[in-house]
């Protein structure tokens, strides 16, 4: 299943990293890596609000939607956050059938492939602002909110790369309309977060913050589910910046634009509500599987009122 590459110090294959397949592929584990450090030190809690709010400490402001630029070119506005290769016509989606716009016969049919999408080979480059830098000497990741000690958690960079590394082989569904299948990623569960930072009996949700202010919300029993990763590695590499280095969020049951890049806090909340894209017109829950792409499609239940 993995696509040749570089394999990184404590990727799998090094003794003890678990393994798990999202992709219908079946599942199981090997016992975990060792614990390597201590994970970061607590401080003060900062919570961002809704629209228009602050964001975590560290972490940019919101930006207003609008077209961006990053080293000069356009960035694409459509949500996702997912992505990181340029498309290469005729290699990434087979060739229409004569007279028809629909990929060759077959190609649509994949029994893991949701309503609506089509299958691909890899990934466009899709988010939202500039690629941000990282300094690994400043850069943490905060878990705040609704926990269970009421108190602030923080790994610093190396606390971080000490936890335990699952794999994970997943599908990815852009709102878009494309899919890729059989991902590799290797990273840190997010049940993995929520033992070491239990969130409070009344957390329902939380919200997984990148820089730039960007945002996305989930149940919190999604955000707690075996496959959903914090992601360091992809098909046997290190993250590239443009793939959301250091860290991404993946969530195999949900579209991408759920899927954050960059990711620096993660919230947890008593009771739901939306994030960037969800509140600019895409659907709250995301199920690709029942289509829910745009905010029109919510039922009453499906979501904060806009």
């Amino acid at each position: 299943m993995r696509q040749p590459g570089v394999r990184a110090p404590g990727t799998p294959g090094a003794p003890g990293a678990r393994r798990f397949r999202a992709d219908g592929g079946g599942a199981g584990t090997q016992g975990p890596e060792p614990d390597n450090g201590a994970a970061g030190a607590a401080g003060a809690a900062g919570a961002p609000g809704a629209r228009g709010a602050s964001s975590p400490g560290g972490v940019p402001p919101p930006r207003s939607a609008g077209r961006e630029f990053a080293g000069g070119q356009p960035v694409h506005e459509m949500p996702g956050q997912a992505g990181d290769e340029p498309l290469v016509p005729g290699r990434d989606r087979p060739a229409p059938e004569p007279g028809s716009e629909r990929p060759a016969p077959g190609h649509d049919d994949h029994p893991r492939l949701p309503p609506g999408q089509h299958v691909q080979a890899r990934m466009p480059v899709l988010h939202y602002g500039p690629v941000p830098a990282c300094n690994q000497q400043t850069w943490d990741l905060r878990v705040y909110g609704a926990t269970e000690a009421g108190r602030e958690r923080r790994w610093t960079w190396d606390g971080f790369r000490a936890l335990p590394r699952t794999e994970i082989i997943a599908d990815f569904h852009c709102v878009t309309k494309f899919s890729v299948l059989g991902i590799t990623w290797l990273g840190v569960t997010a049940a993995e977060i929520l033992r070491a930072v239990p969130s409070s009996e009344r957390a329902t949700h939380v919200m997984i913050w990148a820089d730039f202010g960007y945002g996305a919300n989930l149940p919190l029993d999604v955000f707690g589910a075996p496959e959903t990763l914090l992601a360091t590695h992809r098909d046997g590499r290190e993250l590239s910046p443009e793939q959301g280095y250091p860290v991404r969020l993946v969530v195999p049951s949900r579209y991408g634009w759920k899927n954050v890049k960059w990711v620096r806090a993660i919230e947890y909340m008593i009771g739901d509500r939306r994030g960037f894209w969800e509140e600019r017109g895409y659907h709250n829950t995301a199920d690709p599987w029942r289509e829910q792409r745009y905010s029109y499609q919510e039922l009453p239940g499906e979501g904060p009122k806009l």
